[in-house]
């Protein structure tokens, strides 16, 4: 997979937030975006997931324009997930395997994929079977942002993007999420995008 950004600009009214942005996204690499609060990392990454609409620029996916009207946005959906920085915003079944479940499950694959895949990607990043049936709105924040990684990484993503996955965690937190990151991106050998505002979070990559 590739993903090329092409000059981007993005703006909230009168205010630009991205102005002519390129950025190239190779298989299998790993992309770390520090910034400041309020630089626009989230806003590129709400781009790159096709989240939002921009003013100019292109963003091409194997060399597709994401935003002509003859891609295909399931294309998108299949190839590229995003984890946002509040889990909260994307937890809301009543149960963690349900909420797992739920992408792979729109994504029209069999009930045994559906099972084996979201299986997998709780068990990968340390969410044991005694939590599968608890909300996920009643776990730790940490255990919550585990979940959410869960939920996309149970769609077989080609890219996977995170926004600010340290916020709000401990010291100890902070190293388990760095560590639980280096493994997915060894062990999956998928591009991942990170954004943070602590250029030590993506230093080691």
């Amino acid at each position: 997979m590739q993903m090329e950004v092409r000059k981007l600009t993005v703006g909230y009214g009168a205010a630009w937030v991205l102005d002519q942005v390129s950025l190239q996204i190779g298989a299998g690499e790993f992309v770390g975006i520090v910034g400041c609060t309020g630089c626009g990392k989230t806003t590129l990454l709400k781009a790159i997931a096709g989240l939002l609409e921009v003013q100019d620029g292109e963003i091409l996916l194997d060399g597709e324009n994401i935003f002509s009207r003859r891609f295909d946005r399931a294309v998108l959906r299949r190839k590229v997930g995003m984890v946002f920085q509040y889990p909260e915003y994307q937890l809301f079944a009543e149960s963690v395997i349900a909420d797992v479940e739920y992408g792979p499950r729109n994504l029209g694959w069999s009930n045994l994929d559906v099972e084996y895949r979201s299986y997998e990607a709780l068990k990968q990043v340390g969410i044991g079977e005694n939590l599968l049936d608890v909300s996920p709105l009643s776990l730790s924040g940490g255990q919550k942002r585990r979940v959410a990684i869960a939920g996309v990484l149970a769609m077989a993503p080609k890219l996977l993007i995170l926004d600010e996955p340290m916020a709000g965690l401990d010291p100890s937190g902070r190293e388990e999420m760095l560590t639980l990151l280096s493994k997915l991106y060894e062990e999956r050998q998928i591009s991942i995008v990170l954004v943070s505002h602590n250029m030590d979070d993506v230093a080691k990559y």
